[in-house]
């Protein structure tokens, strides 16, 4: 069983940055990532890492956003530069070990002037 826990969603300023933390307990993570959802649309892929250090983004967030990882402390980070309005949605953190894939409880991202 792996848990979750999330931190640092807000507001900001267009053109501001913010710092998304997931802190996982459990063993066997391979790959830790971040998901979005704004309101009334899907849950959208924002980036990924393997335990090895491969990345993924989303096309839109490429150049913007970094993910990152420590893998001693089982934490992914993302890393939010120049955000902008259509970056507004509920931030999910997600884990996928060899079985199973669990969610964070969500932190809410709000790029407004």
């Amino acid at each position: 069983q792996v848990q979750l826990v999330e931190s640092g969603g807000g507001l900001v300023h267009p053109g501001g940055s913010l710092r998304l933390s997931c802190a996982a307990s459990g063993w066997g993570i391979e790959t830790m990532g971040w998901y979005r959802q704004a309101p009334g649309k899907q849950r959208d892929l924002v980036a990924t890492i393997t335990h090895a250090g491969s990345t993924d983004y989303l096309d839109s967030v490429k150049g913007r956003f970094t993910i990152s990882r420590d893998n001693a402390k089982n934490t992914v980070y993302l890393q939010m530069n120049s955000l902008n309005p259509e970056d507004t949605a509920v931030y999910y953190c997600n884990a996928r070990t060899f079985a199973f894939s669990y969610w964070g409880q969500g932190t809410q991202v709000t790029v407004s002037s």
